[in-house]
């Protein structure tokens, strides 16, 4: 049997080093965060500017996946709601829209989670070298969070 890693291409390779690197902070916001999940980090931070979003505008930021982003930015905005960390209120140019807002609750929690996800690319970014090339880069980042006590060099590729 081979030992050998199978050969990937670049999208493969950004696909699992995201994989790893939503699971790994997923883990530290669960833990450091008050159990704010990804999908509530990425609706905090882009909230963020106090200027008001839509649910298309947040669904597109959050990476929700289509066909059904814009119900599950509603369903995620109601939690949110739930949780006082967001209101709605309605758009001031069209009375259709709604627009979502952080509350002071909110902020705090944006800020709390902003500290999270900086310390986890931190901790990814020192595992890797910065002379290697980009797929190399990404295959070291993956692996790195695949063992994250070990650190990776460009011996180890």
């Amino acid at each position: 049997m081979s030992t050998t890693k199978p050969q990937r291409d670049l999208v493969h390779l950004l696909s699992r080093a995201e994989h790893l690197a939503v699971r790994r902070l997923a883990t530290a916001l669960e833990a450091e965060a008050a159990g704010c999940s990804v999908d509530q980090r990425r609706a905090l931070a882009f909230l963020a500017d106090g200027a008001g979003r839509t649910m298309t505008e947040l669904a597109d930021y959050a990476l929700l996946p289509a066909p059904t982003a814009t119900a599950t930015a509603t369903k995620l905005i109601d939690r949110l709601v739930a949780d006082n960390l967001v209101y709605r209120h309605p758009d001031p140019t069209d009375r259709r829209r709604v627009l979502v807002h952080l509350t002071d609750r909110g902020e705090a929690r944006r800020r709390q989670a902003a500290n999270v996800v900086a310390r986890v690319q931190r901790d990814l970014l020192a595992s890797l070298e910065d002379d290697l090339p980009l797929a190399d880069r990404l295959s070291a980042l993956a692996d790195a969070m695949e063992a994250p006590s070990a650190r990776v060099s460009h011996s180890a590729l």
